[in-house]
């Protein structure tokens, strides 16, 4: 494989199961690095957001860190908590 890309496209192309877990991942990390792009570009520390959130600092750590998938109510306390939207769209 010459790149992350080309390696995305072959497990894509593996099977479906394959396709569909690096379609999660891919759409997980595009919100988290959203929330840590936001996060920077608002020059508030993880501590802080932590605590604009009501979560432990640990929580932020481990999810900007992708060690953890966050829930939803979590996803929406974050993005609350920067002046994000987190949208939902039907894709057919």
């Amino acid at each position: 494989m010459r790149s992350w890309e080309n390696y995305k496209d072959h497990v894509k192309a593996s099977n479906e199961e394959d396709r569909r877990n690096m379609e999660e991942i891919e759409e997980i990390s595009d919100i988290v690095s959203s929330i840590i792009r936001r996060r920077q570009k608002l020059g508030i520390s993880q501590r802080a957001l932590a605590e604009r959130c009501g979560l432990p600092l640990s929580s932020v750590a481990c999810i900007e860190t992708f060690k953890t998938m966050p829930k939803l109510d979590t996803l929406i306390k974050l993005t609350r908590a920067l002046d994000l939207k987190l949208r939902v769209a039907v894709v057919e």
